[in-house]
């Protein structure tokens, strides 16, 4: 048992918190849970060291062993994850749930890893989207229906935001072609089209015995959503998108928020409790900031302001949904943008040495002033979003 947690106990027990009685049982309950770190560790490394040496060894040899067999046993090592996979899933699961997320993790890896040897031993080269693409048809399935926790999740809107991402670059010649309407409107569809993981997410929470799974993809899908809104503004803040005005490139942002909205929406309906409303929300207003911050394209003020009003809508909805880790990000993240939004206002003054102590007050008075909202306001609860 850890010396912190004996320790904490028996302070406990001499502030008179608990009797000793309690005491007794805790120290007992400690002792009979405790978990031999060390130990651990030292399998671990052991483990780390042997799976390196194998490497070592392989990557030694590399050239001198058939690419044929190489891929055999590639294929055989993927077969056999899958077979333990499938033939001793829940068992693994009873034991330890870890165990399953990290084979899950690690066939996947396999998967992904299989395409660029079979172009290294064949010699092949193709678009990185079209690998990507067949992995994700194959392996997001297995990731979906056996994935737990982060990992899986990560690997699932990860690999399918990387794809939608390769795509669009190689459609558009990686920044040199000049794309036409249709086709800059289909890839803000192809681009968007991971934050439906979203609502798909939000309805099987509720129906699946690996709902921390489920929640950990919406989770993820709404990030994305709010992460592109938040990139929009600051693009605009520095006059990235070039014309203003109806034009093609605010019809494929206009496309990219109309899918997010509809996510959003999608959410409310699937999960209609406050969590759900809130979710939904912050993604139906990450859905409408884009085309916004397309208008106010290379004009300081109005992106910024735009910017703070999607996160304040994040605060607010994470102080009806008791978020309270979403809320101190989301003060946080506000006092950052007002911090630079001063520095691009003041951008002459700050030359001198008068406007750099003023700006360095400044950065205090906002920190100061976060912290203390963020103390005052953020819920007590954090429940499970």
């Amino acid at each position: 048992m850890p010396r912190m947690s004996a320790r904490k106990i028996a302070t406990w027990h001499d502030a008179g918190l608990i009797d000793a009685e309690t005491r007794d049982r805790l120290l007992a309950y400690e002792a009979a849970h405790a978990r031999p770190l060390a130990l651990w560790a030292v399998f671990g490394i052991g483990a780390l060291a042997i799976g390196l040496g194998l490497v070592s060894v392989i990557a030694a040899n590399w050239e001198d062993i058939p690419g044929q067999l190489r891929l055999g046993v590639h294929l055989a090592l993927i077969a056999g994850a899958l077979a333990v996979l499938f033939l001793r899933e829940e068992r693994l699961a009873a034991t330890s749930p870890w165990a399953v997320e990290a084979l899950v993790f690690v066939t996947a890896a396999l998967g992904l890893t299989f395409f660029g040897h079979l172009g290294q031993v064949y010699q092949t080269s193709s678009p990185l989207w079209q690998p990507l693409g067949v992995w994700l048809v194959l392996f997001a399935p297995l990731l979906l229906l056996t994935g737990r926790s982060w990992p899986a999740a990560l690997a699932v809107l990860g690999g399918a935001v990387w794809t939608a991402w390769e795509y669009a670059t190689d459609m558009t010649g990686y920044g040199t072609g000049s794309p036409d309407m249709a086709l800059l409107l289909w890839l803000a569809l192809v681009t968007a089209l991971p934050v439906i993981f979203a609502p798909f997410a939000a309805a099987l929470r509720a129906r699946s015995a690996r709902p921390d799974f489920w929640r950990r993809l919406e989770q993820l899908a709404l990030a994305y959503a709010v992460a592109g809104a938040s990139f929009a503004t600051a693009v605009a803040a520095v006059g990235g998108f070039g014309e203003r005005g109806l034009t093609q490139e605010w019809a494929s942002m206009a496309v990219s928020g109309a899918v997010t909205l509809a996510a959003g929406l999608g959410v409310v309906l699937a999960r209609p409790g406050t969590s759900g409303r809130m979710a939904g929300a912050i993604m139906a207003g990450a859905g409408l900031v884009p085309p916004l911050a397309y208008a106010a394209d290379n004009v300081t003020l109005p992106p910024a302001l735009l910017f703070m009003a999607l996160w304040v809508g994040i605060a607010a909805a994470a102080l009806a949904a008791h978020w309270r880790g979403v809320f101190q990000l989301a003060v946080g993240v506000i006092a950052l943008r007002l911090i630079i939004l001063s520095f691009e206002l003041a951008g002459d003054l700050l030359m001198s040495g008068f406007g750099l102590i003023l700006a360095g007050v400044m950065i205090l008075g906002v920190a100061w002033g976060a912290v203390r909202v963020s103390k005052r306001f953020a819920p007590r609860e954090e429940p499970e979003a």
